[in-house]
C-alpha cells in the first residue's frame, strides 16, 4: 500500500503540476477567444491530436507496451529468458516498426483532413470561414501525434522500471509552451485584431510542445542509462504480438476518448460557442480525473503485471483493493465539491474578457453534468489494468462498445431537448455503464471482488462526503457576491470555500475510520524517519 501511495504520489503530483498549468491556459484561451469562431476551430483542431494520444500514445499502446516489455526486463515471459538485453531489444525492434507507422498514419491523416473536419463538425460550413480555418489549424497541430506518441513510449521504457517522474512531468511542457503561444497571439493580434492569429500561434505552439516533449524525455531516458537504436523495421514475433494487443486496446482502453469524438461531433451541430464551452468545462472535469486516476491507473499497471505473472493473485486482488479506496477517498470529495461549487469556479477563473457571464452559467451546467460520471471515469482506470495486465484487451472492447452505443443512444434523444448540458450527461451515464461491465467481468472471472472491508471504507467516505457537501450547501450562497468581484476577492472566496470543505472532510474521514489509520501511522514514521535520516 505504501508503495501504490508512493508512487501515486509521485505521478499525481506532477500530474496536478500540469493539470494547473493546463488549467491556466485555459483561462488565459477564454479571456483571449472567449467562445466564438477561431475558439471553437481551435478546439476542433486540438481535440484530433490529443484525443489520438490519449487513445492510442497514452491509452493502448502503454497499456499494451509496458506488460510485455515489463516481462522482458525481467524474465517473466515463455522460458524465464529476460534482462536488460532481451528488454533493450524488444524496445528497439517496436520503435523501429512504431516510427514508420507513427509517420505514415499522420501523413495520410494530414491529406484526408478535409474529410477528418467534415465528419465531426460538417456544420461549421454554415459559418463562413469557419470549416476551411477549422482544416487549417488541425494539419498545423496533427504532427503532435507522432511526437507525443514517441514520448509515450520513451515513458513506458521509464514506468516499467518504476521510474514515473519523467512521464508525469513531460506534459507540464506541453503547458507552458501553449500558454506562451496564447500570450505570443494575444501580442501580434493587438487590440481589436482578428482573433484567428491567436488561434494559429496556438496551433503551431501545439506541434512546437511535442519537440520540446520529446527532446525531454530523450533525455531522461539517456539519463536513466538506456538507449535505444533505430534500426530498419522488422516485424518480429514480440513485435506482432504487440500490434495484435493494441489494436482491441485502442477502442477498449479509451471508451472516454471515442466518447470525445461522438461528444464533438453533437457539440458542433450546436450553437456556435458550444463545443469551447464543452472542452473548457472537461478542463475541471479532468483536473481530479488526471491526478487521481491516471495517476493510478499508471502506478498499478507494471505493479499488477508483476504480481499475475509471478501467479500471487491474493496480492493482485489487494492491490486493485487498495487502489480503488485510494481512488474514491480522492475522487468522491472533489466530484461532490465540484458539483456544488461549480458556478464559484467557474465565474471565478473563466468569466471575464470575451468570455460572458452567460458563457459562464452554461459552463457551469456542463460541468455539473460531466462531474456525475467522475467517480466512474477514475474507476475504470483502476479496473481496466486488470484485464491489460493478464494481456486480454479484447473485454475491454466489447465494454467499451456497449457503454458507447449507450452513449449516442442517449444524445439522439437529449442533445435537441437539452442541448450541450445533455450531451455532457450522457457521456456521464455511458462512463458509468462501462464502469459496472468492466467490474461485472472482473467479479464473475474471480479477477477481482468487493470485500466487505472495502465497501465499510467507502461508506465511511460518503459519510464524510455528505459531511462536506451540507457545508458548502451553506456557504455558497454567502460567498456569491465575491467569485465575479475583483481578482483578490476571487481567490480569498475559493480559498476559503476549498480549506473549510477539505476540513470537514478530513476531519470527518478520520473520525469515522474512512482514513486508513495504519496506512497514516506507516506514512507518518517513513517521514520521520527520513527526516532524522536526513539531519544525520
Amino acid at each position: 500500500m505504501s508503495s501504490l501511495v508512493k508512487s501515486v504520489g509521485t505521478i499525481g503530483g506532477l500530474t496536478m503540476v500540469s493539470r494547473l498549468f493546463g488549467f491556466a491556459r485555459d483561462m488565459l484561451l477564454a479571456r483571449v477567444l472567449g467562445a466564438g469562431l477561431a475558439a471553437d476551430a481551435f478546439q476542433l483542431a486540438f481535440t484530433l491530436p490529443n484525443t489520438f494520444r490519449r487513445l492510442f500514445a497514452e491509452g493502448a499502446f502503454s497499456v499494451a507496451f509496458v506488460p510485455m516489455y515489463s516481462r522482458a526486463l525481467h524474465g517473466t515471459g515463455q522460458g524465464g529468458a529476460g534482462g536488460e538485453e532481451a528488454a533493450a531489444k524488444f524496445a528497439d525492434d517496436v520503435l523501429s516498426v512504431f516510427l514508420w507507422v507513427l509517420l505514415g498514419f499522420s501523413a495520410i491523416m494530414m491529406v484526408v483532413m478535409p474529410g477528418i473536419v467534415w465528419l465531426l463538425a460538417r456544420d461549421f460550413q454554415q459559418v463562413p470561414g469557419k470549416f476551411d480555418f477549422a482544416v487549417f489549424l488541425s494539419r498545423v497541430t496533427f504532427p503532435y501525434l507522432a511526437l507525443i506518441s514517441l514520448v509515450a513510449m520513451l515513458s513506458g521504457l521509464l514506468n516499467a522500471r518504476s521510474r514515473f517522474a519523467p512521464g508525469a512531468f513531460a506534459p507540464v511542457l506541453l503547458n507552458i509552451v501553449l500558454i506562451g503561444g496564447i500570450v505570443t497571439g494575444w501580442w501580434l493580434r493587438g487590440p481589436g485584431g482578428d482573433d484567428r492569429i491567436v488561434a494559429e500561434a496556438l496551433a503551431i505552439a501545439v506541434s512546437l510542445a511535442g519537440v520540446v516533449q520529446l527532446a525531454y524525455m530523450v533525455w531522461a531516458v539517456r539519463r536513466a542509462g538506456l538507449t535505444l537504436h533505430w534500426r530498419l523495421p522488422k516485424f518480429t514475433p514480440e513485435v506482432k504480438r504487440l500490434g495484435a494487443l493494441i489494436l482491441p486496446a485502442t477502442f477498449g482502453a479509451g471508451i472516454y476518448q471515442v466518447s470525445q469524438f461522438v461528444d464533438t461531433f453533437f457539440a458542433t451541430s450546436l450553437p456556435q460557442g458550444s463545443l469551447t464551452l464543452l472542452k473548457l468545462a472537461d478542463r475541471l472535469n479532468q483536473l481530479p480525473l488526471g491526478i487521481v486516476g491516471i495517476a493510478l491507473g499508471t502506478a498499478i499497471l507494471p505493479m499488477l503485471s508483476r504480481h499475475i505473472h509471478s501467479g500471487d493473485a491474493s496480492e493482485a486482488q489487494r492491490l486493485q483493493a487498495n487502489a480503488f479506496e485510494i481512488a474514491t477517498l480522492l475522487t468522491l470529495p472533489a466530484a461532490a465539491a465540484l458539483a456544488i461549487c461549480a458556478p464559484a469556479f467557474v465565474t471565478a477563473f473563466f468569466v471575464g474578457g470575451k468570455f460572458t457571464a452567460g458563457d459562464g452559467v452554461i459552463m457551469a451546467q456542463i460541468v455539473v453534468a460531466l462531474i456525475c460520471g467522475l467517480p466512474a471515469y477514475v474507476i475504470v482506470k483502476i479496473l481496466n489494468p486488470g484485464f491489460f495486465a493478464r494481456e486480454d484487451t479484447k473485454t475491454p472492447v466489447w465494454t467499451a462498445l456497449a457503454s458507447l452505443l449507450v452513449n449516442i443512444a442517449i444524445n439522439l434523444y437529449v442533445v435537441e431537448r437539452y442541448g450541450i448540458v445533455g450531451l455532457a450527461g450522457a457521456t456521464a451515464v455511458s462512463a458509468s455503464v462501462n464502469c459496472l461491465l468492466l467490474y461485472t467481468v472482473l467479479h464473475r472471472r474471480g479477477w477481482f471482488h468487493f470485500t466487505a472491508k472495502l465497501a465499510g471504507r467507502i461508506a465511511r467516505q460518503l459519510v464524510a462526503v455528505a459531511a462536506m457537501a451540507a457545508l458548502l450547501l451553506y456557504m455558497m450562497p454567502l460567498m456569491e457576491p465575491f467569485y465575479g468581484g475583483s481578482a483578490f476577492e476571487r481567490i480569498w472566496s475559493l480559498a476559503i470555500l476549498v480549506a473549510a470543505g477539505g476540513m470537514v472532510f478530513f476531519a470527518a474521514a478520520f473520525a469515522t475510520g474512512a482514513l486508513d489509520k495504519d496506512l497514516l501511522a506507516m506514512l507518518t514514521r517513513r517521514r520521520r524517519n527520513g527526516a532524522v535520516a536526513t539531519k544525520e
